[in-house]
């Protein structure tokens, strides 16, 4: 099978472990479901079509070692769903239909809604099981693993995420490696593509051309894999939320605090850390003007840090954090800005120096940044980099000990910029910018975030 033998052939030891792993997934399923009982979710998409060639390897592979003939694999059996919709792009129903001749797939052409069609589509035929291109990062990810049964009001199946804990570059790595087709589009510099009302092709890859047309170099070409929708246009979108570096300056600026911890709701653990941080800021000429304690709920996160975060310069988030399988904040957080968890290389890079002979388990989960939004900030005292969402920094202190070390560092990280300390001493306004306060501030949040990883990572993660 040409799959097979392309991966096998390739140097690339990242992409082998990804594609063993989808293979195994893959294999379990037509193990557990005949393959009457199982479909396959296409919508011509990078991903999808990651999958399609995943799923022929992997039937392939599953026939072979069950001894059966497979016909030198020239029909697959799968059963193929596509939702076609009069905002698709052309070329992406020109590639569906494109593949569908090609790989000889059944397909079952669907042009009702998402969840009407699916309903009828499984009412007609004894379907299970179906096969979606899921990567941990998607908005519809959230709380998914490789198996997991459908969400409550949808019609009962199990839904099998081979490609789950996937990146960007995973995927390119695929397509480029076994040399397979794909749209059209992403050689026109979309990243990421929805309809036609909300996907552009990607400014990061737009190339300088004194032609007055502007050009845009392939998708597979995009460094950062965090970026990937920057194509995705949000209508009605704001700048309020955005921080003007030039403009956005005030008087006394306002900051949220927000506690994550079903623990402190309960009485179990009394909560420190938000009277000490509010005292520490105040002390820098910040106004407090609300803090909040909230349960271990992605949906309750989400709404507060997005009510917040529209009426204050920063918000302060902690508890909740860390590789946890029950960490909600980063999750919270990404559905606040509307954007998907995404696994982040980089951080994953520091992450594998940091706990690699500690942990065993997939550190891939880890290292789930919200998309397009996060801000790495390196120093070199600091094993893993700062993360910043915007105006919202993740904090890793869990008690005041450690926040007042992370407080230190935020005095000696001003002190290292070079400027005047954060409150000008001839007045009481705060003239800084916000953004450079920001930085100085976000460049503290994770001095003791070693520490944090160490600690949790093989009691509850390993």
């Amino acid at each position: 099978m040409e799959i097979d033998k392309a991966i096998g052939e390739s140097d690339d030891k990242r992409l082998k472990t990804k594609y063993n792993n989808a293979i195994f997934v893959i294999k379990r399923a037509l193990s557990l479901y005949s393959i009457e009982e199982v479909a396959f979710s296409f919508n011509g998409g990078k991903d999808s079509t990651v999958l399609l060639h995943l799923l022929r390897a992997g039937y392939f592979l599953h026939m072979k070692e069950q001894s059966c003939s497979n016909g030198g694999l020239s029909s697959f059996p799968v059963r193929t769903i596509y939702f076609e919709s009069p905002s698709a792009f052309t070329e992406i129903n020109a590639f569906t239909y494109d593949a569908a001749q090609t790989y000889n797939l059944q397909l079952d052409i669907i042009r009702q809604d998402f969840k009407s069609g699916l309903e009828a589509l499984l009412k007609a035929n004894p379907i299970r099981a179906i096969f979606l291109g899921v990567r941990i990062g998607d908005p519809t990810a959230v709380g998914q693993e490789q198996f997991s049964p459908s969400s409550p009001g949808w019609p009962p199946f199990m839904r099998v995420n081979p490609i789950l804990d996937w990146s960007y570059r995973d995927v390119w790595a695929f397509l480029l490696t076994c040399k397979v087709k794909y749209c059209s589009l992403y050689d026109q510099g979309y990243t990421s593509i929805g309809s036609i009302h909300d996907t552009v092709p990607n400014s990061l890859l737009s190339v300088n051309d004194t032609s007055s047309k502007e050009k845009f170099k392939p998708a597979y070409l995009l460094s950062d894999g965090r970026l990937e929708r920057a194509g995705r246009v949000k209508r009605n979108a704001s700048l309020k939320n955005d921080i003007d570096t030039e403009s956005q300056k005030h008087e006394v600026l306002l900051a949220s605090v927000i506690a994550v911890g079903d623990e402190i709701l309960s009485g179990t653990v009394e909560d420190q850390l938000g009277l000490s941080l509010c005292k520490k800021l105040t002390s820098v000429g910040w106004s407090v003007q609300q803090t909040t304690i909230l349960r271990n709920d992605i949906d309750s996160v989400s709404e507060e840090v997005d009510r917040q975060r529209s009426t204050s310069d920063m918000v302060f988030i902690y508890g909740g954090v860390g590789p946890l399988h029950s960490d909600v904040t980063l999750g919270g957080v990404a559905k606040a800005f509307g954007v998907r968890l995404a696994p982040d290389e980089e951080f994953e890079e520091y992450l594998r120096h940091l706990i690699s002979e500690q942990c065993t388990g997939d550190r891939n989960e880890m290292a789930q940044l919200p998309e397009g939004i996060t801000e790495l900030l390196h120093h070199e005292k600091l094993s893993v980099p700062l993360i910043k969402c915007r105006n919202v920094i993740v904090l890793a202190a869990t008690n005041t000990k450690e926040l007042e070390e992370e407080w230190e560092c935020l005095t000696e990280l001003t002190k290292l910029g070079g400027g005047s300390s954060l409150i000008e001493s001839s007045s009481r306004r705060l003239m800084t910018s916000l953004t450079d306060v920001c930085f100085s501030l976000a460049m503290a949040c994770f001095q003791l975030i070693k520490q944090t990883f160490a600690t949790f990572s093989c009691n509850h993660h390993c």
